[in-house]
């Protein structure tokens, strides 16, 4: 080990890198690898500093982010306050949703439009298009529990419970959101046994927020041979977010579950045809949180 100390003292001018050079040539034998190390060495030395000079800037950002949300959340300090001191859960919903509101309002600007539909008493069913990632049903609860006081509960397909990922539409479907329902109509025969209406839900731009790589042939044979969601998801894009809430489809006695399906589904497409933009396209939306004007309201 003495000859490796001394290696280092003569060139500890140099850099650590050179250092381990010198260690491993000593022991290999290998003097091949100087040229490459030394390569590799710098590289080192010119791009760590860019990337440093990338990343601050980013920890800049983030850390604007995480104070509009604290002002976001601090706002609503008194509400919050009273919340924990009725019921210990109501308190942490009420902050979950606070956060999750926040969320969306910084990096979708997110709207509710029809929030009114939503009985202040009494059940429904709403039925949405599903994106990729559902992300904007999460904020939807989170308005409904802030604005409404009601807490949502989900209807889902069996295999969620057992496995993580999406169904047919969120995985197949793409910017021209087409609906894969096919002869699915067991949310209808709920709302039927219930007795309760069903509330169509979209949201703009869901398709532009979140995309898959939906189109591998491979993908789709998983999923209709086996059930296995996977398929690869991007995004994550600041789009603008804006969900519409369609006129409630009455219970109705005398009408098939099928045909509630279909006529839900309906439901949904207007709210499609009329809102949404086809095909969705990813920079359009995300000019619109710049200049945003509401169409047909």
């Amino acid at each position: 080990m003495a000859a490796a100390d001394e290696s280092y003292v003569e060139g500890q001018n140099g850099s650590f890198v050179s250092y381990l050079i010198t260690i491993v040539e000593k022991w290999t034998g290998l003097e091949i690898l100087e040229g490459s190390l030394n390569y590799l060495d710098y590289l080192l030395w010119v791009f760590t500093p860019l990337v440093i000079v990338f990343i601050l800037p980013l920890f800049i950002i983030l850390f604007l982010y995480l104070s509009i949300l604290f002002l976001h959340v601090y706002k609503r300090k008194r509400e919050l306050k009273e919340a924990y001191s009725n019921n210990v859960w109501d308190g942490a919903r009420k902050t979950l949703a606070t956060l999750w509101d926040g969320h969306a309002t910084i990096w979708h600007g997110y709207e509710v439009h029809g929030l009114e539909k939503i009985p202040h008493a009494g059940p429904a069913l709403i039925v949405y298009y599903h994106g990729a990632i559902p992300v904007d049903y999460y904020y939807f609860l989170a308005r409904v529990i802030i604005q409404k006081g009601r807490t949502c509960h989900s209807v889902a397909d069996h295999f969620l419970f057992k496995l993580p990922g999406g169904v047919r539409e969120a995985l197949f479907s793409d910017e021209t959101y087409r609906i894969f329902w096919r002869r699915r109509k067991g949310f209808a025969q709920v709302a039927i046994d219930a007795q309760v209406p069903i509330i169509p839900m979209f949201t703009r731009n869901i398709r532009e927020g979140f995309r898959t790589f939906g189109c591998f042939g491979i993908c789709k044979w998983l999923y209709e041979k086996f059930k296995w969601p996977f398929v690869p998801i991007y995004g994550g894009f600041p789009v603008k977010f804006c969900t519409y809430l369609g006129d409630p489809i009455p219970y109705d006695p005398n009408i098939t579950a099928a045909e509630l399906a279909e006529k839900a589904k309906q439901a949904v497409q207007n709210l499609i045809d009329k809102h949404q933009i086809i095909p969705g396209n990813i920079l359009r939306a995300l000019l619109e949180r710049v200049h945003w004007r509401q169409k047909n309201e």
